[in-house]
């Protein structure tokens, strides 16, 4: 039966698969080759029944291991053929499973949406230090360049984003959706003149975020909250929301874009930016939703337009970032794999593993399998913003932040 999977699966390069009594069998030609070790026989009869949770849970145990390569050139070949042709067999069986039930999975109302959170950012602040930037930007960094560094290309990030919030004037209150470890906050406060509300449900991430204020000196006009975003009031000029949206739920879209519409001001800008599919609605992969982000779900625009348009909103620019976040992941990566003893010691080996697993995987979704990443501003009113794009361009060229030294390095990352 696992035979049957693979050789449907991989065309192009080359699978060998050896089984518990080192028997051999090879799929596809040619190049790249990959060698997958099973080592007993029920790990056989579990990746031939649930292949796209089993895989990582059987790397993550030691039962499957990659010879003639690593876990990302496992990933990167199966990916690459499947995004080749439609899934068949015991994978389409999941994915209409998952399609059923995929709102049952993201109901993620606000106790829930807390403890979901807390599964991911709430680990060891070392564990970020690790592969993160100084900033900790754990978002699709944006390369504008050749050869630029992870460092320089999550700077750039943040000032792309800057540029398409129009901080024309200092002072605008501004409410960052998701504030993360504080980075973007503090940038938009110390060098945009802005007045910063962050908000998150993570533990470790608020402490981090209100210390690095105290540290910089801007704890009066950057602070940091620990609440859900539907329990919000006010009025902000200014809102921006980065990698927060995954975490949302298909069924909280509508009451999402309404809160936002609720709380931006008249004049307001507001920027989405969110990992999101080229082709249409999907489903989440069982392993991420069970290891890495439950709840979690990457919409296509089809899903989230209309909720948009519904609560009233106007949409006045959509970019696309495509291969950025592979680039990202990528460098992650490398980060990863150098300090990778150290990670061990803090977790164990189960847990580098199952990090390899995710970082890899995560990288070829983006190079494989349609996911990409979504910029999406938003007003309340169509006159809002200058007429053209050029505001854009002209206050990415001039912008300049400061730099990150509030950040308080635990480990330094290569």
């Amino acid at each position: 039966m696992l035979n049957r999977l693979l050789a449907s699966i991989v065309k192009k390069g080359s699978l060998t698969l050896i089984a518990p009594g080192r028997r051999r069998t090879t799929f596809g030609v040619g190049t790249p080759q990959v060698t997958m070790h099973l080592h007993d026989r029920r790990a056989v009869v579990e990746l031939a029944l649930n292949p796209e949770l089993k895989l990582g849970e059987l790397y993550m145990d030691g039962r499957l291991t990659v010879e003639n390569g690593d876990i990302a050139d496992l990933l990167d070949l199966l990916m690459y053929n499947l995004s080749l042709a439609s899934p068949r067999g015991v994978l389409k069986a999941e994915r209409v499973w998952r399609w059923v039930t995929r709102r049952f999975a993201q109901l993620n109302y606000s106790s829930r949406a807390r403890r979901n959170a807390a599964h991911h950012y709430d680990l060891s602040g070392k564990l970020y230090d690790l592969f993160l930037d100084r900033d900790r930007q754990y978002s699709c960094a944006y390369f504008s360049a050749p050869g630029e560094t992870l460092e320089e290309a999550q700077v750039g990030k943040k000032r792309h984003i800057a540029a398409k919030l129009h901080l024309d004037t200092p002072g605008l209150r501004v409410l960052d959706i998701g504030s993360g470890w504080g980075g973007l906050a503090l940038d938009l406060a110390r060098d945009c003149g802005a007045n910063v509300l962050g908000v998150t449900l993570s533990e470790e991430q608020i402490a981090l975020s209100r210390s690095r204020a105290e540290n910089a000196g801007l704890a009066e006009r950057c602070r940091f909250e620990l609440v859900d975003y539907r329990a919000l009031s006010g009025t902000f000029d200014r809102i921006v929301s980065v990698g927060m949206f995954e975490h949302v739920g298909v069924p909280y879209y509508r009451a999402f874009f309404d809160k936002l519409r609720a709380l931006l001001a008249d004049d307001g800008v507001a920027l989405l930016h969110t990992i999101g599919r080229t082709d249409g609605p999907g489903v989440t992969s069982p392993w991420t939703a069970k290891y890495i982000f439950p709840g979690g779900y990457a919409p296509a625009l089809s899903e989230v337009l209309p909720a948009i348009e519904r609560a009233g909103l106007i949409v006045t620019d959509i970019e696309v970032l495509r291969l950025h976040y592979a680039e990202t992941l990528k460098e992650w990566r490398r980060r990863f794999k150098a300090h990778r003893s150290i990670v061990a010691e803090l977790y164990d080996e189960r847990f580098c593993r199952m990090w390899e697993f995710y970082l890899a995987g995560a990288e070829m979704a983006f190079r494989h399998d349609g996911q990409v990443v979504y910029q999406i501003q938003l007003t309340k009113c169509i006159g809002t913003l200058p007429l053209t794009r050029d505001y854009m361009f002209e206050s990415e060229r001039t912008m300049r932040f400061a730099g990150t030294e509030a950040m308080p390095r635990q480990v330094r990352a290569a």
